[in-house]
C-alpha cells in the first residue's frame, strides 16, 4: 500500500475539520495541528493553522496520541 492510501490527512489524529468564517464546512479541507499554528507578521494578528486537503499525506501521520 501507498502511503497515501492508509496515512491521508482526515485519518491523522492532527487533523481538524476546517469550518469558515460562515459556519460551513470547506469541502476537503481541514487544520493540520500537529504542530503549533505559524506566526503572523504583526502582534496584532493571530497565528494559524496550515490548510491542508483531505486526502494530503506527510510523515508525521498519527492514528492517536498520548495525553499528557
Amino acid at each position: 500500500m501507498t502511503p497515501m492510501a492508509t496515512s491521508t490527512c482526515n485519518a491523522c489524529a492532527f487533523y481538524e475539520d476546517h469550518v469558515a468564517n460562515s459556519a460551513s464546512k470547506l469541502q476537503d479541507a481541514g487544520l493540520c495541528r500537529a504542530n503549533p499554528p505559524i506566526s503572523q507578521p504583526t502582534a496584532e494578528t493571530r497565528g494559524f493553522w496550515p490548510v491542508v486537503s483531505a486526502s494530503d499525506w506527510c510523515g508525521k501521520f498519527s492514528v492517536g496520541f498520548a495525553a499528557e
